[in-house]
């Protein structure tokens, strides 16, 4: 069984830091996984935040990220990683991530809650 398990969120003030992890079981990220990190404010729709799709690979990042977020990936550890850098308000919402492969199907983490507020 596929289980995507986040942890990391937090309440922060503006301008902190946070870094987020996703551990998966049941699956192998280096097998051809494609992975990202999403995020829904409250009363918001689901927006993709960044995506990698191997290890040590480039990272894709929506603009209201850019230059604060780094994802990275392990898959040694079957590990992905959101490193989030001065934080803002705005950037309060549950993070999920999730990974997918072509023929294979789409698995979602749970989402832990980031909270930036002062």
């Amino acid at each position: 069984q596929v289980q995507l398990v986040e942890s990391g969120g937090g309440l922060v003030p503006p301008g902190e830091s946070l870094r987020l992890s996703c551990a998966a079981s049941g699956l192998a990220f280096s097998s051809g996984y494609t992975t990202y990190w999403y995020r829904q404010a409250p009363g918001k729709e689901g927006e993709w935040v960044a995506h990698i799709r191997r290890a040590g690979g480039d990272g894709y990042y929506t603009d209201s990220v850019k230059r604060r977020f780094t994802i990275s990936r392990d898959d040694t550890r079957n590990m992905i990683h959101l490193q989030m850098n001065n934080l803002k308000p705005e950037d309060t919402a549950v993070y999920y991530c999730r990974a997918d492969k072509l023929r294979e199907g789409t698995y979602w983490g749970q989402g832990t809650q980031v909270t930036v507020s002062s």
